[in-house]
């Protein structure tokens, strides 16, 4: 179960799916100051589910085209921290194979999951 997290991924949810057996390729560990088209790269050429908070990639995939293994925007900023990390890690978990290949949103009232 492999997975790239978004610069701007809390590290807690990074750290919360690797305890969790994924698979999770860092790009503020590895590749920090990297643009958008970039990070969606390197998540294509691992077959990656790509975790964001950036709503750019919506752009970049609907109105520019740009091909993705999955993403999954999150839109969960006025959630505590705690909860919030929580919250991620098992929508991740119970969902993860629904998330590959599709657009997908997680907000305060749940997960829509878009064919792109």
């Amino acid at each position: 179960m492999q997975i790239v997290a978004d610069e701007g991924v809390d590290f807690g949810i990074i750290t919360g799916l690797r305890k969790n057996g994924f698979n999770v390729y860092s790009i503020m560990e590895n590749h920090g100051g990297i643009n958008d088209p970039e990070v969606l790269k390197i998540a294509n050429k691992y077959n990656c589910l790509l975790i964001t908070e950036d709503k750019d990639f919506g752009e970049l995939t609907y109105r520019l085209r740009h091909g993705h293994k999955g993403i999954l925007l999150i839109r969960l900023a006025d959630i505590p921290r705690h909860e919030r990390i929580l919250f991620i890690i098992e929508t991740v978990k119970n969902h993860y194979s629904e998330l590959c290949n599709k657009f997908s949103v997680l907000n305060k009232n749940g997960l829509r999951i878009k064919n792109s």
